[in-house]
Parts: structure tokens; sequence; C-alpha cells
């Protein structure tokens, strides 16, 4: 398993693929696939996922943002960084609601106090991940893993939403008890398995262990949408 692409990427390689630097003879002579996808985009009814992230990878800023020797790692950083930020903020309130620890403040004053760091480190967070997937977007769209961080991040959203619009209806029965009900603690405990489950996949991007360029099982390849990818080759 070699670790190419992702958060942690190592040495990144240079893009064997890029549509950027794709020249080809038309009738009024040469002609850059950029310009031609620049045009094509606003007439396309309908484009799927991997041509959006052909499209993308075509551009120049993605091209200089992902050969960057400064602000890519600069990116990628403060994306670590405010993982950290919004789900350790985020672990401080499951624990609370768990039962484990800081007992002794209510729920209400645990939430008002953490929640601007918590919205702070998720807009960021969602920014500086965005700039990534830009930097490399065949490849991370196409990468399992990325696939499943998907998923679980849709989960942990269902998750915060169920907790919000149901769960803490009656907070104020509870507030300032030292073991909330049981529905409370089964979002907390939803809420560590699956941010957890984020941060393991989002570290596995980096590695080609499931890349659609290596010889994979059928529901691997099916997962991935390898087909897409081949069938731009």
């Amino acid at each position: 398993m070699r670790e190419v692409g992702g958060c942690g990427r190592g040495v990144r390689r240079p893009r064997t693929r890029d549509l950027g630097s794709r020249v080809f003879v038309a009738a009024h002579g040469l002609v850059d696939v950029r310009s031609m996808i620049a045009l094509r985009l606003p007439n396309t009814p309908l484009m799927s996922g991997h041509e959006i992230a052909e499209w993308l990878d075509s551009t120049i800023w993605s091209t200089m943002l992902h050969e960057s020797l400064y602000v890519y790692p600069l990116v990628e950083s403060t994306h670590v960084l405010t993982v950290m930020l919004f789900v350790g903020t985020i672990l401080m309130l499951d624990l609370r609601l768990l039962g484990v620890s800081f007992g002794g403040v209510k729920v209400s004053d645990f939430t008002s106090r953490l929640l601007p760091w918590t919205i702070a480190g998720f807009v960021i967070m969602v920014g500086t991940g965005a700039l990534l997937f830009y930097a490399i977007p065949v490849r991370t769209y196409h990468s399992l893993w990325f696939r499943v961080k998907v998923v679980l991040i849709l989960v942990s959203l269902v998750n915060i939403w169920l907790f919000h619009r149901r769960i803490s209806r009656d907070r104020e029965d509870w507030d300032a008890s030292t073991l909330p009900p049981l529905a409370a603690r089964i979002s907390a405990g939803v809420s560590i398995a699956a941010w957890g489950s984020v941060i393991v996949m989002g570290r596995m991007i980096a590695y080609n262990w499931f890349d659609c360029d290596r010889p994979q099982p059928d529901w691997v390849n099916s997962m991935a949408g390898c087909a897409d990818l081949w069938g731009g080759l």
C-alpha cells in the first residue's frame, strides 16, 4: 500500500492524465482542451460526477493548487487542525451526554460555550476540504475511502439533526442530570463512532489500496465507479 494522495499525501506524483495539459488538432489548429471543456460545460444539461471531476481537474487553478509548494501544504494543515477543533469539541459534548465526564456542567451551558468553536471549525474544515478535493478531483472522486467518508458524514449530520430536532426538545428535564436519557446517550455514541470513522477514512484516502489503476475485486470497482474512469482512458 503506497501513499499517493489525500490527507498526508507525502510526495505527490505528477498528474499522468491531466486534461489541462492536453491539446489536439482541430480545424483551426491547436486548441487547448481546457477551453473546449469551459465552453461545453454551460451547454451540458446534466454531467455525471466523473465528468464534473474531470472538468475540475482540467482547470489551471486545480493544477496550480496541487503542485504548489506552499499553498497546498498550508491548506492541508489547516484542514487537519480544523478537523481536530470540530471533532474535538463534538467529542467533549458527546462525553458529557454519555455521562462519562463534565457531569457538573449543564448540557445547555456546555453547548452554548462550545457551539461557536464547533461552527467555526466546521466552516473552515469544509472549505479546506473542498480545496483538497479540487486539487486532486478525479482520483479523490473514485476513491472508495472518500465515498465511504461522504456516507459517514451524512450519517453524522443526520444524527446531529435528530438530536437537535427531537432528543433535545425536552432537555430542560435532564439538562443538569449527570446521566442524560438513553436516546441522548445513543446519539452521542453514534456521533463518536461516525466522526471517528470519518477521520480514519480521510486518512486512508492517502493510500492507493483501492485505487482503480490496481487489480481490485468487482465490488470495489463497482463502489468506486471505476468503469467511468476506464471509459475516459
